[in-house]
């Protein structure tokens, strides 16, 4: 556990009692005496008696107690800002020279925080993701996944509270997605090659990538490490900025602290705590003499007490003896690590880069034009003349040549040059007529440094004429215009006086230069210079006016630029210069205070304060530190601390960074502010914070108490013995406010710790609660004190969680709102409390670990509430309704998963009140099937559809629909359970025996119309009735089995044998085929009609070609087989089905057949009859290999016999009557063709 304060030794603390004077008094009076105002009194109406005098007079009082009050307002506002600065004088001493404290390295590195308008991208971010507009590609689990934490919690008011109270990050996010993936990823199947690790890295990698959008990489890492400086070792001049903040001091009143408490002199500030130790000491005594100790617990503390405050002395002496003498010099400085991507921030306080005078690079731009000559008169009117221009002694130019009566020009010239003051050159020349004469005369000239800021119209100018010269009032009018480069900001004479450059006070040539973007120097120059004479780099100053310094001749108005350590002062002859500079200079350093002009009929310069005056400076740092109540001062250094870092860009929690620590433990140690009354001043900021609704860490509440309590009860856990009533006192009250506030945070859990988030808050709340319940630091709380307290807190939470869920879903639970409406509200209220209750098992049930009973609990009670809304929807139903099914299922899903609500109060009560629906619905439904078992086969056409009829299907629908809906409902009592599926069984049984009857007493009715000839085609409403039966076979496996695997079907299947329809079709065929063996049977050997046609056919052979008898009644039973084989192959939607019908119909055929040639076993056959038994067992044969029947089925006994006994027919016939068989034989019966 963490401290926010140092480890280092703070003993030596004084007590703030001792000081009578009160806060503001105490930090105030050193800062000089402060602005009072006096009384007047009211005006009053001379009127006699007058009702326009007494309303004045009210009017009057009004104005006279606004004024008063704005006064007052006014002065309290000027003292509190005079013991700001006092503090920081303290702090400034603190940072310059620290030898009690170092900044912590071991704190944990904070993250940044989520703003509002992160959290709308971040948003927008995800919503473009599931609309399919980013180019991520993703599967539809991890979209899923990716929805759910959309709606779940990007959308969720508490994460919109959670940024607005600054406690949320992105890592919250990031943890937040990743416990629900988890959970996610457990639940799906295991695949091979891929592991469910490697799952979750991929959607992690995609959430990262999601939420980071298209930003660049690089640039966000940059900017992520310069907002991370501040939780690194700071420099002391990134200490004082970052304090400068926090107490709300201007930069040039940091300067000029600076400079007065000559904080980068070691020698002075070591001194200056050689004074604060005598003081402290000589106090210390002072207490001893005058007894005028604060008020302690115990009156043997007041010896103990002084003792206290001589070792603190003591101790914080050892410590600066035991400094280096060079410690804290001009060459020590705490810097931290340079890096490539942030060196001019790191840097910020430090001397930069020395800017050379060759880096200063000025280009300007001169235009001259020679517009005419006045004056020229002792030249003759004929004589040419032109004039000549240069720049510092450059290149010359020359314009056009005139007459000397008329000299004008109008001619430009063009020249650049480096140098700020340059200097242009002008001569007139006159042609010379002399014979001899090698040069043109020259009538005059003149010589001009033009400036930036000087005139651009054309001026005269007076020559320089030779002094044998007449023309003694030569003038040229010209204009010389210098176009000021974009690099030089100011220019223009001014009088300056510093510490470092500019050392004699004079007037100089001045250039404001922007050497970059950041880097403005301050130049002066002399004529026909490139390079300035000496320069100041702006960065650090603060400008700004100020009073005439006495002393100083010349210059009318004055300001200055100050920086630690130096200070330089300007002054102009113009009230505007001075303005432009200034304006210019503050432009140029970047400073946040800016100037403001001091009116003209002021002499002294107003700068909100009075800190301008040396007299004021002097009060606040000659002050003595020993005679401040520095205890209330450190309570508003460390609340306004505390204020500034819940405002970082960190998500902090209400811990300190680096630098803040540091500063606060050198000052408590340097100025003696007891630990217990820094930790008391802690748990007030802090408890304030979590009552604004902020969030705070609980192990830094854990902390402060428990150092608190340890203090007042005496165990020194500062060395610090003593214990003031008032520390006591301020102890026990916040004891009882930290009470009160553990106990709403509690209750209001979800809102406090939304998502279980900060990770591991409530868990600690919930122990700083047990602690603060401690009455000593040793007597432990008795467990049953503590489970009531959460008991009782988790009562009311569950009504605060209901209620805000009533309200966030929008249901006012109108009782005149038709029933529907009703419903369905109550099924989305539904919905939100098992999400409710999900995310309190998922986020907080850890934190309750100690007590699982009383969130289940809690659980019931908030189900308990929704109970009432439930029956009441319920109740309003119409009979006979089922829509409130889904509401069920929706419930027990949620509440048989869970091992604490499972058969629990609210679920009992949900099975009783939907038992009577269940066996209602089962009732109407069985009657319903039923009836259209009856009504379907009267109105049977036997019309295939899909498996079987129409009839057929509506019933196998139903029943399965029936089934898989008490299915859904996942009954969760067992008994009543087993019942339904009983019931549900039986009843499937008893509907398909009803079905197979009717279907049964159709096909015979269909088969006794039948014909029973060669015609006869099987019908297919037979087919389909074979199908019926077939798919009821199927079914009843399905419907009819129980799990424990006893199938109630069993019993009809084997009364009515499934397989009876088959029997009654081979009937049909056996007919035919018996029809066709008693055509043959009239050509048996011996009868009269086997005679009488033989006879027929041998005589009429004599006279006419008779044709080959026999063959048609084979080709028609051939044909008949062959179709009705078709018929039944494409109808019967059952391939083992048809096999087995098949095989019976093969073997009943071929069996007959056999049983007709046993009978004539004595008789050799008619050739007729040889003839077309042949062609039958062959096409038959083979018909039926054909359809599938195998070999073993074929080659049976039956054909075997028949086999024989016609090949020895047909050996007899081809004895007897050669060809008679017309190459009809039994050989040659696999190779025939059709």
């Amino acid at each position: 556990m963490l401290d926010p304060s140092s480890s280092e030794d703070t003993g030596g603390e004084s007590d703030p009692e001792v000081f009578p004077e009160a806060p503001r008094k105490a930090a105030g009076k050193p800062c000089g005496s402060s602005r009072t105002s006096g009384h007047s009194q009211p005006r009053q109406s001379t009127a006699p008696g007058g009702k326009t005098g007494a309303k004045d007079s009210g009017v009057s009082c009004g104005e006279e107690e606004e004024r008063k009050e704005r006064e007052r307002r006014e002065k309290e506002e000027e003292e509190e800002r005079k013991m700001k600065l006092q503090i920081y004088v303290f702090v400034l001493r603190c940072v310059a020279y620290p030898f009690n404290a170092k900044q912590p390295t071991d704190m944990a590195r904070r993250q940044q925080k989520v703003n509002k308008q992160q959290l709308q991208a971040v948003k927008e971010r995800f919503l473009a993701f599931l609309n399919g507009e980013t180019q991520i590609v993703a599967d539809e689990a991890f979209c899923n996944a990716v929805r759910s934490y959309y709606e779940g919690f990007l959308k969720s008011e508490r994460v919109s509270r959670m940024v607005q109270s600054g406690g949320c990050s992105a890592s919250d996010f990031r943890e937040v997605f990743k416990k629900n993936i988890e959970r996610r990823v457990r639940s799906l199947p295991e695949i091979d090659g891929l592991s469910k690790e490697t799952v979750l890295s991929s959607w992690i990698a995609k959430y990262d990538a999601i939420y980071r959008g298209e930003e660049d990489m690089r640039r966000q890492s940059q900017r992520a490490h310069l907002s991370a400086v501040s939780e690194l070792i700071l420099s002391k001049e990134q200490l004082y900025e970052m304090f400068q903040q926090i107490l709300g001091i201007r930069k040039f009143e940091h300067q000029l602290l600076y400079n007065a408490c000559q904080l980068d002199n070691v020698d002075e500030q070591a001194a200056q705590i050689r004074r604060e130790l005598d003081g402290r000491l000589q106090l210390a005594e002072q207490i001893a003499r005058e007894r005028r100790y604060p008020q302690f617990v115990s009156a043997d503390m007041e010896v103990l007490y002084v003792d206290e405050l001589r070792s603190a002395v003591n101790l914080l002496m050892a410590n600066l003896e035991s400094l280096p003498v060079s410690k804290g010099g001009p060459d020590f400085k705490q810097k931290l690590k340079r890096s490539s991507m942030n060196n001019s921030f790191l840097d910020m306080g430090d001397e930069g880069d020395i800017l050379s005078k060759s880096e200063v690079v000025l280009s300007f731009t001169l235009e001259i034009v020679i517009v005419e000559v006045q004056g020229l008169k002792s030249m003759a009117p004929n004589r040419i003349v032109y004039c000549t221009m240069e720049v510092d002694g450059g290149q010359k130019l020359q314009t056009d040549q005139a007459e000397a009566s008329r000299p004008q020009w109008g001619t430009q010239g063009d020249f650049t040059t480096t140098h700020p003051l340059p200097s242009v050159k002008v001569k007139l020349f006159t042609e010379s007529t002399a014979v001899l004469a090698l040069e043109d005369k020259e009538l005059g000239r003149v010589v001009l440094n033009p400036t930036t800021n000087g005139p651009k119209q054309a001026e005269f100018h007076r020559m320089v004429v030779p002094k044998s010269s007449q023309d003694t009032d030569l003038k040229i009018k010209l204009a010389v215009r210098m176009d000021k480069p974009p690099n030089m900001k100011h220019s223009g004479y001014v009088y300056a006086l510093g510490q470092r450059v500019w050392k004699r006070w004079k007037r100089r040539y001045f250039v404001l230069v922007q050497v970059s973007q950041y880097t403005f120097a301050m130049c002066s120059y002399r004529e026909k210079k490139a390079e300035p004479q000496e320069l100041m780099q702006l960065e650090g100053y603060t400008v700004d006016y100020c009073d005439p310094q006495p002393g100083l001749q010349g210059g009318r108005v004055f300001f200055n630029a100050v920086k630690e350590g130096d200070l330089i002062m300007f002054a102009c002859d113009d009230e505007q210069d001075r303005v432009l500079w200034v304006q210019a200079m503050y432009r140029a350093t970047g400073q946040s205070y800016k100037p403001v002009p001091p009116p003209q009929n002021k002499t002294t310069n107003c700068r909100g304060g009075s800190l301008n005056q040396r007299q004021g400076v002097e009060e606040l740092i000659s002050a003595a530190p020993c005679h401040f109540d520095h205890a209330a001062l450190f309570t508003i250094l460390q609340k306004n601390t505390l204020q500034h870092r819940m405002k970082d860009s960190f998500s902090c929690l209400g811990w300190f960074s680096p630098g803040q620590v540091f500063v606060l433990d050198e000052y408590c140690a340097r100025y003696g502010v007891r630990g217990c009354h820094r930790h008391l001043s802690y748990l007030k900021d802090l408890m304030e914070c979590s009552e604004n609704n902020v969030l705070v860490d609980p192990t830094l509440l854990h902390y402060s108490y428990a150092f608190c309590a340890s203090h007042v009860h005496g165990n020194r856990p500062d060395g610090m013995g003593t214990v003031t009533v008032d520390e006591k006192e301020q102890f026990e009250a916040i004891r009882n406010r930290l009470i009160a506030l553990l106990d709403n945070q509690i209750t209001h859990f979800r809102y406090c710790f939304p998502f279980g988030r900060p990770d591991g808050a409530l868990k600690a709340t919930l122990s700083l609660q047990e602690r603060v319940l401690m009455k000593d630091i040793t007597t432990p709380v008795p467990p049953e004190d503590m489970k009531k307290l959460v008991q009782r807190c988790l009562e009311k939470a569950a009504r605060i969680n209901y209620s805000q869920l009533m309200e966030y879903a929008q249901i006012k639970g109108d009782p005149q709102a038709a029933p529907e409406k009703r419903l369905e509200d109550l099924t989305r209220l539904g919905e939100l409390c098992i999400e409710v209750l999900q995310q309190n098992d998922e986020h907080h049930s850890e934190a309750f670990s100690w007590w699982p009973e009383l969130m289940a609990e809690h659980a019931e009670m908030f189900l308990f509430l929704y109970q009432a809304d439930m029956d009441a929807a319920l109740q309003i139903q119409p009979v006979d309704s089922w829509d409130s099914f889904p509401l069920f299922q929706l419930l027990n899903n949620f509440l048989r998963t869970d091992p604490h609500l499972c058969n629990g109060t609210f679920h009992k009560h949900l099975q009783d009140l939907f038992v009577p629906l269940v066996v209602r619905y089962i009732d109407l439904m069985e009657s319903s099937i039923a009836q259209s078992i009856h009504q379907g086969f009267e109105q049977e056409t036997w019309q295939s559809v899909n498996n079987g009829s129409a009839t057929s299907e509506d019933l196998f629908w139903k029943l399965d629909a029936l089934q898989l809906f008490v299915l859904d409902l996942h009954w969760p009592e067992p008994e009543f359970a087993k019942h339904l599926e009983q019931r549900l069984k039986l009843m499937a049984s008893d509907m398909m025996e009803a079905c197979v009857k009717r279907t049964k007493s159709a096909f015979d009715t269909k088969m006794q119309k039948a014909s029973k000839t060669t015609d006869f085609r099987v019908p297919p409403s037979v087919c389909t009735m074979f199908n019926v039966l077939m798919d009821a076979k199927k079914q009843c496996s399905k419907l009819c089995v129980l799990d424990s695997g006893q199938e109630l079907c069993s019993q009809w299947k084997k009364k009515k044998n499934c397989d009876a329809f088959h029997p009654l079709l081979f009937l049909q065929f056996a007919a035919v085929l018996d029809g066709v063996l008693s055509k043959l049977s009239r050509y048996d050997e011996g009868t009269l009609f086997s005679s009488i046609l033989s006879f027929t056919v041998k005589a009429a052979a004599k006279y006419v070609e008779v044709p080959k008898p026999g063959m048609d009644v084979a080709d028609t039973y051939i044909t008949f087989v062959r179709q009705n084989q078709d018929i039944l192959r494409d109808h019967i939607n059952d391939e083992l089905c048809i096999e087995n019908m098949f095989e019976q119909w093969y073997t009943g055929s071929m069996k007959m057949v056999c049983v007709w040639l046993t009978d004539r076993l004595d008789l050799q056959l008619h050739m007729y009859q040889l003839k077309t038994l042949i062609k039958i067992v062959k096409k038959t044969y083979r018909d039926f290999r054909l359809q599938g029947v195998l070999d073993g089925t074929l080659n049976n006994k039956s054909y075997e016999t028949i086999y024989n006994r016609l090949t020895v027919e047909e050996a007899t016939a081809a004895v007897k009557a050669g060809d008679g068989l017309q190459g009809i034989s039994m050989r040659d019966s696999e190779e025939e063709d059709d």
